[in-house]
């Protein structure tokens, strides 16, 4: 295998396949300029781009949020999915409004000036809900709590960048060095959101149809793809990777852990305890989770009748393994304040402002989802610490 460098682009020859990769910044002019500039140039047969099927289809229709299903969304259970979405969007769109262009516009580009040329266009990289999964269900409780943090931060970041800073950005010594500090703060996290899809791409690259391959990738992954390309990469390896891991048995079995707990306790109080407490710890209950988790719903703003179902909802979810609160109050804000289309032209623009995601109809069926859940979470724990007191 042999290796060249130019300022636009890498050639790697894999026995009898030349691969030219360019590693981009997903929100840079110059990047869309590249990769036009190159595949005009080089006209590959195949152009690899680092997306999956709904990534491209999000990138393609701009419209796509109008054919959103939320309801069906919410039955299930992909809100928390979706929530991580649009986090990680609404980051990158914000950074995209610094230089004026939109996230993945020159993977975009590439793929449509590849379709103009008539060559062969691969989408490369992992299905994105199977990334995500993985990260969740490999990834220790320590760790799953930094995840959301950090995706939680996002939302309230601000980034100023211009293409000076992204051309520095790109360089692969500054772009190692940031995983390098990612892998010891998150290993496992980083293996899985980098280094698998790395060789998820590298596979796909090194089976494009063609004897020239051109592949645009963002310049982070560009290092570990050069390193993979060199590796015999095996499709058990692959199968692997693109697997969803099964839950464990403790994280089946915690669900069920609480209600257990508050059951245990009503039944050792009413064999061995007070029963004229009883009653008391039931309000205690009933309150603790029901208030809590409307309190949830009203800092997102929910609809009134949203909130009422709140307060209804969580004492009895919380005894339910197989719902939540948010499930539920998520459900009746779809359908009482449903979005318009408005709201799902726009949800893209909205969530690039912290006031956005309360205004956007979209966002706050979202952010209901989420404040009730943590209020009817937050309730079981302070209803427990009273239940032991009374019974």
């Amino acid at each position: 295998m042999t290796e060249a460098t130019s300022t636009d682009y890498t050639r790697v020859q894999v026995d009898d396949k030349e691969i030219i990769l360019i590693g981009t910044a997903h929100i840079s002019q110059d990047s869309v300029d590249t990769v036009i500039r190159t595949i005009d140039e080089l006209l590959p047969d195949a152009v690899c781009v680092e997306l999956d099927e709904q990534r491209y289809n999000a990138l393609i229709n701009q419209k796509g949020w109008e054919s959103l299903n939320l309801k069906e969304v919410i039955k299930k259970g992909q809100i928390p999915f979706l929530l991580a979405n649009l986090a990680l969007s609404s980051y990158q769109k914000r950074m995209g409004l610094h230089t004026g262009v939109k996230p993945g516009a020159e993977l975009a580009a590439a793929a449509q000036t590849a379709e103009e040329r008539g060559m062969e266009v691969e989408l490369v990289d992992r299905n994105i809900r199977t990334t995500l999964l993985r990260v969740w269900r490999k990834t220790g409780l320590w760790n799953k709590m930094k995840v959301m943090a950090a995706l939680f931060g996002s939302l309230f970041e601000k980034q100023e960048l211009d293409e000076q800073e992204l051309a520095r950005l790109r360089e692969s010594d500054t772009l190692s060095s940031m995983l390098e500090e990612m892998g010891k703060l998150l290993p496992s996290v980083k293996q899985i959101l980098v280094d698998e899809r790395d060789t998820h791409m590298a596979y796909y690259i090194r089976n494009a149809p063609g004897e020239r391959v051109l592949a645009v990738v963002g310049a982070a992954h560009l290092p570990g793809i050069l390193s993979k390309l060199h590796e015999e990469i095996h499709p058990e390896q692959i199968a692997e990777i693109t697997s969803i891991p099964p839950k464990t048995t403790f994280s089946k079995m915690v669900p069920w852990l609480i209600p257990g707990i508050v059951v245990a306790l009503f039944i050792g109080g009413f064999f061995f305890g007070n029963r004229d407490q009883l009653a008391n710890a039931a309000t205690a209950w009933v309150l603790a989770n029901g208030l809590l988790s409307a309190l949830g719903a009203l800092l997102a703003m929910g609809h009134p009748i949203t909130v009422a179902c709140a307060f209804v909802a969580a004492p009895l979810t919380s005894l339910n393994p197989t719902i939540g609160a948010g499930f539920v109050t998520g459900f009746v804000q779809a359908l009482v304040a449903a979005p318009t289309v408005r709201d799902m032209e726009q949800v893209g623009d909205d969530l690039t402002t912290l006031k956005g995601w309360w205004q956007n109809r979209l966002a706050r069926v979202m952010l209901v989802f989420l404040f009730s859940s943590i209020g009817s979470a937050v309730g079981t724990f302070v209803a427990l610490g009273w239940l032991k007191n009374l019974l």
